[in-house]
């Protein structure tokens, strides 16, 4: 813990995993990526969570910046089907890696 911290640690965001890519029978949308966010279960819920930031944070091999770490930004787009399903559109698409990853969908920006 930081020298000077009271309390418990604040989690500003909520998990995600990264289920696939938008598809149809033959083919698929990899600029459009399936995420499934912990304790949403409905379409109704979906609707708190659309426009909200998202981050998947991976390590690569290479250090750049001082950090080994890399992340890919992404926002909600909508939901998909009635089960909870969201669709996300990231800044570059994800990479065939990712499926099953986690991904931070963090609690900004309010459309409060």
């Amino acid at each position: 813990m930081v020298k000077g911290r009271e309390g418990e640690r604040v989690r500003l965001y909520i998990r995600g995993t990264i289920l696939g890519y938008k598809r149809s029978k033959s083919n698929q949308y990899p600029n459009t990526s399936l995420l499934q966010i912990e304790g949403v279960n409905s379409k109704d819920e979906v609707s708190w969570y659309q426009g909200k930031r998202l981050a998947y944070i991976y390590k690569a091999k290479v250090k750049k910046n001082g950090t080994h770490y890399r992340c890919i930004w992404g926002k909600v787009a909508r939901p998909h089907g009635n089960s909870g399903i969201v669709r996300a559109k990231f800044k570059s698409n994800l990479p065939p890696k990712s499926m099953g990853d986690r991904v931070r969908v963090f609690m900004y920006p309010s459309n409060i």
